[in-house]
């Protein structure tokens, strides 16, 4: 079983933010920490600690987010950023993401969406007894090359874990799936497709064949031919069930407990 915890810096120690985050964190098994919101503090104690990732506001006193960024950056540190702003706008963001920001939320931030996003930008490589479904799906897609700040690859993600679990999704993709995964992310089933149909797009340009050959065993893109959403999701989803039983036997014993209760 892999027991590997997500490392999380939490740059901002006040009560109703820093510390209520890093509890709740903790909670679903990320080893979450805060630190006093100065851009100094929270740049000495990344070169010391080298966290995973970091939750930073983009505005910190004596350094700012993109500074600290730069600076990881020459510094050779793996760490991975989700800026956080009181303020939503487009232009903020692309200067954020291409200053090397996994992802740019804005507050107030749900504690279910972070923890979700925060498994999506560590990268937490796993093992075939690893039981955390979610991890093993982030994983993969990670592998091939698709980028975590875009729709498509939340909605990607969920539509694998789905399918993972319940294989007759993929028998209706169009009446079936994307509306499941739809409701899960309050938006619409047109939008789910051509987000996915971009994420798998990205991925394929890329021309990651390693990552690809790893996760389908053979080199699918000596293809000239992409794969479809439906193809996609469906070969992931038949690679996890395969090659992460305890993973599946897990989700489904839940789903039983639940049923009991």
């Amino acid at each position: 079983m892999n027991n590997y915890q997500i490392k999380v810096l939490i740059a901002d120690d006040s009560a109703d933010f820093g510390i209520r985050i890093a509890s709740k964190l903790r909670q679903q098994n990320i080893f979450a920490y805060t630190r006093r919101k100065d851009g100094l503090v929270i740049l000495e104690n990344i070169k010391k600690d080298n966290p995973d990732v970091v939750i930073t506001d983009l505005s910190l006193p004596n350094l700012d987010a993109v500074a600290i960024m730069n600076s990881v950056s020459q510094s050779g540190c793996s760490t991975k950023f989700i800026v956080t702003s009181p303020i939503q706008n487009s232009y903020i963001e692309k200067q954020v993401i291409e200053n090397g920001a996994s992802y740019f939320l804005v507050e107030p931030i749900g504690t279910d969406t972070l923890c979700s996003i925060i498994k999506s930008v560590a990268h937490v490589s796993t093992s075939r007894e690893c039981t955390d479904l979610e991890l093993i799906v982030t994983d993969i897609i990670h592998s091939l090359g698709i980028p975590a700040h875009i729709k498509g690859y939340h909605y990607l993600r969920t539509a694998i874990i789905e399918a993972s679990i319940d294989n007759t999704l993929l028998d209706s993709v169009t009446k079936q799936l994307y509306p499941c995964v739809a409701f899960k992310h309050d938006t619409t089933s047109s939008r789910v497709e051509r987000a996915i149909r971009h994420a798998i797009e990205t991925a394929w340009n890329r021309g990651n064949s390693d990552g690809f050959t790893s996760v389908f065993g053979y080199n699918i893109m000596t293809s000239s031919n992409k794969p479809t959403n439906a193809e996609f999701i469906a070969l992931v989803a038949d690679n996890i069930r395969l090659q992460y039983k305890p993973a599946i036997n897990a989700v489904n014993n839940d789903h039983l407990q639940k049923l009991c209760i």
